[in-house]
């Protein structure tokens, strides 16, 4: 069974920095694109960040530059690093998984960017 558990949300003043992990358990991430989405209260969920098996990537305009999407196959492991936060990057943060048509949700890590 797949699963995913993100870590490393939390409280930031704006201008700071987070780093978010998704461990993947199963044997299934190597060959799977990954992906962090966000959705903030009284919003739809948007994707923030996508990477491939082979290590493309792509950003939403509103982060590109900011954050930092990239894996780990030996740990199995997604991470973004996110940088200059701002206020409007505050939302609850998933990691997903697709593979052969499947997806796979994390529960989801808040963060908070304030002052």
């Amino acid at each position: 069974q797949v699963q995913l558990v993100e870590s490393g949300g939390g409280w930031v003043q704006p201008g700071g920095s987070l780093r978010l992990s998704c461990a993947v358990s199963g044997s299934i991430f190597s060959s799977s694109v990954m992906a962090w989405y966000r959705r903030a209260p009284g919003t739809q969920r948007e994707l923030v960040a996508r990477i491939d098996s082979f290590g493309s990537t792509t950003y939403a305009d509103s982060v590109k530059g900011r954050f930092t999407i990239s894996r780990n196959n030996v740990k199995s492991t997604m991470y973004l690093q996110m940088d200059s936060l701002k206020p409007e990057d505050s939302a609850v943060y998933s990691c997903n998984l697709e593979r052969l048509g499947l997806v796979y949700w994390g529960q989801g890590t808040q963060v908070t960017v304030s002052s």
